[in-house]
């Protein structure tokens, strides 16, 4: 994949790497944009990053695509000047995680995502071993996945409402070293009254207004969400999928900076 990503050399194309996790009210759109590269090879990676060219800076790779091609697709994005949200949401023993995160560390992505349901301690250690090797990295705690609503919530054993788990879980998560979480837009106006503003909040199921929601049972459109206080967006096919990636992406920029 690397001799066919051109180089995207911005003077701020990584100038917020080693940033304070609350400094996120920057003026550029496109540090708050994730594209998610929901794709199983590394060519069709390929041909989505070169379409949306510099109009995106981050992207992210989540178990599909590190399933089918490893994690010299993780090098190669990072060599080529692009940021990566590694969303493999690691949920294990706390070695375990702690080894993995380590690793993930060493590819140089700068967004890492570990289950907060995994505990405190696995939290723990997934942040240690993570900032031991990149200490600018942002491990993100999942709280409840974008496609669960209350009646699947009950299903798998939680008593509490959506909100109160998110926050919950958010709350376990920032305890234990995370510098961010990630939740749907939903919740986020809670979490933000409730655990303030120094921390990351990246949204997933992000649909332009009018789009199919797909899998995702809980969802907001571009301009919702970072209005409900998140610092970032992940938005996948009405991207990847549109006949101008470059010109889906600027519109959602657009968005989400009016």
């Amino acid at each position: 994949m690397s001799a066919a990503l051109p180089n995207q050399v911005h003077s701020d194309s990584r100038a917020t790497d080693s940033r304070d996790a609350g400094d996120f009210q920057n003026n550029d759109a496109r540090e708050r944009l994730i594209v998610a590269l929901d794709v199983s090879t590394a060519a069709a990676a390929q041909k989505i990053v070169a379409a949306v060219g510099d109009s995106a800076l981050t992207y992210k790779v989540g178990m599909q695509l590190y399933t089918a091609e490893g994690p010299q697709l993780v090098r190669d994005l990072v060599a080529s000047g692009r940021r990566v949200f590694l969303d493999l949401k690691y949920h294990d023993i706390p070695t375990t995680v702690a080894a993995a995160a380590h690793e993930a560390a060493r590819l140089g992505v700068s967004m890492l995502t570990v289950h907060a349901a995994g505990g405190g301690k696995m939290l723990r250690a997934a942040t240690d071993a993570a900032r031991a090797v990149h200490p600018a990295l942002l491990v993100l705690g999942v709280t409840v996945l974008t496609s669960l609503d209350q009646n699947e919530l009950e299903k798998i054993g939680f008593s509490g409402t959506v909100p109160d788990e998110v926050l919950r879980l958010a709350a376990l998560a920032l305890d234990n070293g995370c510098k961010g979480i990630v939740t749907s837009a939903r919740e986020t106006a809670a979490v933000r009254s409730k655990l303030g503003r120094n921390f990351a909040v990246v949204t997933p199921g992000v649909r332009p207004a009018g789009a199919s929601h797909a899998d995702q049972a809980r969802v907001a459109t571009p301009a919702e969400a970072i209005a409900a206080g998140a610092t970032h967006i992940v938005v996948g096919r009405p991207i990847t999928e549109a006949a101008d990636p470059a010109a889906a992406a600027r519109a959602i920029l657009e968005q989400i900076s009016s």
